[in-house]
Formats: C-alpha cells, sequence, structure tokens
C-alpha cells in the first residue's frame, strides 16, 4: 500500500499540547496529598510554570483558561492565594533531598497583564517561595503587544527572563479585526521594539493562518513584517474555531476547502521560513539557525516533574496529571478563580482534578510528544525507558497507518516526513488511547 492510495484525515483535528486533554481529567474523590504524590519522583530537575488568568482582551479563537480584565483587587487577591498555593506546594516537596528547578515559565492568560510591581512579586513567588533560580535557568514568559510596556519588560530582564513571547497573530488590521484581535500595527511594531530594547535574548513572534480573508500574499507580508525584526522564533499556528469562543459561535461544520486554505498557507510559510534560514522544530516552531540554545523545545514543558501554580496550571508527576477544575465560558471561569481566591493554604497540599497514568498512557504520550517534534524518536530510547520494548511493538496499527500516508520514516529513528509534520494535528489525536478519547467525549463543556 502507497501513500496515494490511503485516504487522510481531515489535517486539523486538534493542538495536541499536552496528552491528555484537560477534559479527560475528572475530581479525585481521594484528593491525594501532594507529599505522597512527590514522594518518589525525582526532584532534582523540576519545571515551575506559575498561571495568570487575565487578559486585557479575549481573541475571538481563544479557549484557553483566562478572564477579561480584572475588578480593583482581584490580580492582588490573585497573587495572594498564588503565595499560599506556592508554600503549600513547596513544602509537600519535603527537604529530604534537594529540589531543583531547571526550567521556569509564566503564562496565562497574559502574564504581562499585571503591572510591574505585581511582576515583581510574582518572581519573588517563584524565587523565595519555591526556591527558583529565576537568574540561571531559562525564564519563558507570554505577552500581548498592549502590555508589553517599558517597566513590565524592565522587571522581566532584570529578573532573568530569557524568551518573551508576543501574541502579535497578524500584521495586518484587517485580519487582526477579523479574528477578535483589535491591535494596530503601528501598536505591535512599538511593542517588538520595546521588547529589543529590553534586550531580552529570545524573542518569539506568534502568527496565525487560515484567519477569514486571509491570503497568501497576505500572509506572506506578515511573515516578512515578522522577519523585520529578526525574532529568534517564530511559531505558526492554523486558526482553530472552539466551541464557547466568540468566533465558535459562528462555526459551520467541517470544511475541506478553509482545511485546503490552511494547508496551503502553512506550506508556504514553511518554506518562506526556511529559505530565511530558520530551522523547524515542529509543526509550528520554526527557530533562526544562529538563535541562542534555549533547552529543549516546545514539549518540554509537557515531561513529568512539572510543578504549576496558578488554578489554570497543570502538574505532572510519574503516576498522575492534575490541576484545578476547567472550563472555557466566561461565567464558569470566574467563579474558579474567584474560589481560587479564598482558599486557605490547607486545600492547596491536596490534588483535585486530574488523571492517572497508567504504563500504556505513559508510552503514548512519550511517542506523542517524540514525534511530534522535528528530531523525531529515538527507538533505542524508547526501549531503555519502557523496558525493552519498541514503539512497533506497542503500536503497530498507528505507526503502519502514518508510514503507508507517507508520514513516517520508519528506522532507528522514527521520524515525520514533511507531509507528516504538515499533518500533525491530525497524527496526534490518532495516538489518544480509547480510555482517554472516552473521557473527552463524556466532557461537559462550560
Amino acid at each position: 500500500m502507497t501513500s496515494a492510495t490511503v485516504t487522510a484525515p481531515a489535517p486539523y483535528q486538534s493542538y495536541v499540547y499536552a496528552y491528555p486533554h484537560k477534559t479527560a481529567y475528572r475530581k479525585l474523590t481521594d484528593r491525594p496529598r501532594l507529599s505522597e504524590l512527590w514522594a518518589g519522583e525525582p526532584k532534582d530537575a523540576l519545571s515551575l510554570y506559575l498561571h495568570i488568568p487575565f487578559c486585557e482582551v479575549r481573541c475571538g479563537f481563544c479557549n484557553l483558561f483566562t478572564r477579561i480584565g480584572a475588578p480593583d483587587g482581584l490580580t492582588g487577591a490573585y497573587l495572594d492565594a498564588l503565595e499560599r498555593q506556592a508554600g503549600a506546594v513547596r513544602e509537600a516537596l519535603g527537604e529530604r533531598e534537594p529540589v531543583r528547578f531547571a526550567t521556569a515559565a509564566f503564562g496565562g492568560g497574559t502574564p504581562t497583564f499585571l503591572t510591574a510591581a505585581e511582576l515583581t512579586r510574582l518572581c519573588d513567588i517563584a524565587e523565595h517561595r519555591m526556591g527558583a533560580d529565576l537568574r540561571a535557568v531559562p525564564l519563558s514568559v507570554e505577552a500581548s503587544p498592549a502590555t508589553a510596556t517599558a517597566d513590565r519588560l524592565e522587571v522581566l530582564a532584570e529578573r532573568g527572563a530569557t524568551r518573551l513571547s508576543l501574541g502579535v497573530q497578524s500584521f495586518d488590521d484587517t485580519e487582526a479585526r477579523a479574528a477578535v484581535r483589535p491591535q494596530r500595527r503601528a501598536d505591535v511594531e512599538a511593542a517588538l521594539g520595546r521588547v529589543r530594547e529590553a534586550g531580552i535574548p529570545v524573542l518569539n513572534i506568534d502568527l496565525i493562518y487560515g484567519i477569514d480573508g486571509q491570503t497568501e500574499h497576505t500572509w506572506l507580508r506578515s511573515l516578512d513584517a515578522a522577519l523585520a525584526w529578526r525574532p529568534e522564533e517564530l511559531y505558526l499556528y492554523p486558526l482553530y474555531i472552539r466551541p464557547l469562543t466568540s468566533l465558535g459561535r459562528r462555526a459551520d461544520a467541517a470544511d475541506p476547502e478553509w482545511d485546503e486554505q490552511r494547508l496551503r498557507l502553512y506550506r508556504a510559510g514553511r518554506d518562506h521560513l526556511l529559505a530565511h534560514g530558520y530551522e523547524q522544530r515542529s509543526m509550528r516552531m520554526f527557530r533562526r539557525a544562529d538563535a541562542p540554545a534555549e533547552g529543549a523545545d516546545d514539549y518540554a514543558c509537557q515531561t513529568d516533574g512539572m510543578i504549576g501554580l496558578g488554578c489554570g496550571a497543570r502538574s505532572y508527576t510519574s503516576g498522575l496529571h492534575y490541576s484545578f477544575d476547567y472550563a472555557v465560558g466566561m461565567h464558569e471561569i470566574r467563579a474558579i478563580i474567584d474560589d481560587y481566591t479564598v482558599r486557605p493554604a490547607a486545600d492547596f497540599a491536596h490534588a483535585e482534578y486530574g488523571r492517572r497514568m497508567t504504563g500504556d498512557e505513559a508510552r503514548r504520550r512519550h511517542l506523542l510528544q517524540s514525534l511530534l517534534q522535528a528530531d523525531g524518536l529515538a527507538v533505542a530510547d524508547y526501549r531503555e525507558r519502557f523496558g525493552g520494548r519498541t514503539p512497533a511493538e506497542d503500536f503497530p496499527a498507528e505507526l503502519a497507518r502514518f508510514a503507508d500516508r507517507g508520514w513516517l520514516e520508519p528506522g532507528p529513528v522514527l521520524r515525520l516526513t514533511p507531509d507528516g509534520l504538515a499533518h500533525s494535528d491530525a497524527l496526534g489525536p490518532e495516538l489518544f488511547s480509547p480510555a482517554v478519547r472516552a473521557a473527552m467525549a463524556a466532557y461537559e463543556r462550560k
């Protein structure tokens, strides 16, 4: 069988940025203590993630856990709760063995929604409460053009930020409005200038393709506008229209013409960046060939040994992934944030929502995360990690299907072909287990 005779699924099914997805999490009736969950886990190279669930505006495509604006006092109350949670989590890690953080990230939402003074406090929580040396490890921070102000950037640069990710989405004002991303190109350019002046080593620019009215010409024009700043990284995201988002309210059924448009724009953007000295690291991520090393690529925050603080953050041990409740709708998100801000410290010593990771799920997760990176998966590494078994022994049907479609290059390193990388958002979901699929299907949106 050849790839020409195999019918491939629709290319844009789901962006797999974590596995299992939060919609597969359920309330943990036993509320396990964090001290027990972390007792047997390695603690010498942990990842730290702090979640700030506030934005100045919610983009039309966004289904992240975030709310628009904050009434007076809410950000301060949120940081108070974050500090209580940090104290409880750090105590749960114990003192028997050294605790070291190898990476840190502030995400959201928009962390730079906080004022400069609040960002200082956020850094203090990471350093003084959790013990992370922010100036000694890679620290990535997400920002929007409107909130990337000079005083905020000065705080981040002084506290050790090594990477600033700016959500631009489009340099075309008409396209930005179509994505319900109200911003002007002049303001975006001004923000980029401030980021460069701040001296943060790695600038990442996020762009989106598939926006209503976008053409290959306007897409390449946006790419060229981004390239003028010589960003160390660029992320190219296909537009998704999700339920409970403002664009989602106008969503139609599957649209093959839109799929074809997004694939065409993806390939044009990929080829344009490759021709301008960028290396492809995943379907979405492109890094300038001469950019400074920043550590592992964009799947690194999904490895075990992840500690998330904040009401939208996840944490990962080898046996359990856990978080707080999850929602997309504005009313429900606000209720979860309000509940988080009044919790006593003792509440943060337990896991409340999550999913236990069996051996099969761990193998699926490792295969999925590795395959979706351009470097692929070394079979020998997989065998060493999973008791001598190979990916082909564990997932024969899936790997054969990917190879038949022309998506996978077999060998000592399993690596996606260029067409396989282009179809990452179809390939990833095919590796979900039946149990995870069933849990996601049964999830009640809110």
